[in-house]
């Protein structure tokens, strides 16, 4: 039997979020240089997105550029930002009733990048389903330094005591308070670290770690996760019993 034909539809996880890792060395493993894994990477961003969308997953988020990206070699960043613009294709989220949204540092994009990504924003904005966002020059550290800085000036406004800073409060304050937290996390590429991803976020979330280079991630590899994470009991600190 197929992993797919064992998932249970009645307990899809609300959100999943991905380390999408291995882009580079899967080209390097087929002589290609490390731009072509982040070119067949991009596909499989798009096979993921529709196969999430139409399994039930209501927030896709995927780990696409850190902050700690920009200090990779120019050409690959500047090739990266090219990918990015010509990789957006909103017939795909149109077709899928697919909401696109990005989540980071945007204002160290390049203008032309940030507008082409901001057009698809409003475009996708009316539709219902799945809402599918890329953190883009994100970092968990730089999105907790400016929560951490809002809530200081509220504070030093008077619109806010500190004893009444709570986790909700921080909850409030990060670039995912539109989004519940992630039900499961998945890295692929063989890495077993959170690389600065939603550290906050993912306090309880489900990690599920697979050796796949990303560009080879596709839905049988999405639905294995899936299994995988239904199999799991979450206690959120509590006893079995407790549940």
């Amino acid at each position: 039997m197929q992993e797919k034909d064992q998932i249970d539809s009645t307990r899809i996880p609300a959100h999943i979020a991905i380390i999408m890792d291995g882009n580079g060395r899967w080209a390097k493993q087929r002589g290609h240089a490390r731009t072509f894994g982040h070119q067949a990477g991009a596909e499989t961003v798009h096979v993921i997105a529709e196969e999430a969308a139409r399994l039930g997953v209501k927030f896709l988020t995927l780990y696409t550029f850190s902050t700690e990206n920009w200090g990779r070699p120019v050409d690959e960043v500047a090739a990266l930002m090219s990918l990015l613009m010509d990789s957006i294709e909103e017939e795909t989220f149109m077709k899928n009733n697919i909401r696109f949204a990005i989540i980071g540092d945007t204002d160290k994009l390049p203008e032309n990048v940030l507008a082409r990504l901001n057009q698809c924003i409003e475009h996708t904005s009316g539709n219902t389903g799945m809402c599918l966002t890329l953190a883009l020059s994100y970092s968990s550290k730089w999105e907790i330094t400016e929560a951490v800085r809002q809530i200081a000036s509220e504070v030093a406004e008077g619109r806010l005591k500190p004893e009444e800073i709570t986790d909700k409060t921080i909850d409030c304050h990060l670039a995912t308070a539109s989004m519940p937290n992630p039900d499961l996390l998945i890295r692929t590429g063989g890495e077993v670290r959170l690389s600065n991803y939603l550290l906050w976020q993912c306090a309880y979330s489900e990690l599920y770690f697979c050796d796949t280079y990303w560009p080879d991630f596709k839905e049988e590899e999405l639905h294995k996760a899936i299994c995988d994470y239904q199999k799991r009991e979450r206690r959120f600190g509590k006893t079995s019993e407790q549940i």
